[in-house]
């Protein structure tokens, strides 16, 4: 058995939890305390089985009245295909206008996500 302690993120309490795990081929968790509210449990079990995050990054912009636009998923991806992910963002680059949701990577790497505008970028010719 093995013990890891975390502290939760899904809200601003902070609990710190305490996990107790049997691993094997698969971990399985086999108690979870200290968290006051159950969003905690789940994210809990996800950060230990499938942990998941999402990125922010920017974007080269032609002909725009910025030079970088601001982009982010627009949903978690698996932990283990940010860098992937990052590789495929840093070749991208977009000719204005830009509009803030516009999808500018769909899928990137494969993921179940896409690359979305966080900022409006005008033409500038």
């Amino acid at each position: 058995m093995l013990k890891k302690n975390l502290v939760c993120i899904v809200c601003p309490n902070g609990c710190d939890v305490e996990v107790l795990l049997e691993e094997g081929q698969k971990t399985e968790i086999l108690a979870i305390d200290g968290c006051t509210c159950d969003k905690g449990k789940e994210w809990v079990a996800q950060e230990l089985t499938r942990p998941m995050r999402t990125i922010a990054s920017g974007i080269p912009v032609e002909d725009g009245d910025f030079k970088l636009v601001s982009v982010r998923t627009d949903a978690p991806i698996p932990l283990g295909k940010i860098f992937e992910v990052m590789a495929v963002i840093k070749e991208k680059r977009v000719t204005a206008p830009v509009a803030i949701g516009d999808i500018l990577i769909p899928s990137p790497a494969g993921t179940d996500c896409n690359i979305i505008a966080t900022r409006n970028v005008a033409f500038t010719g």
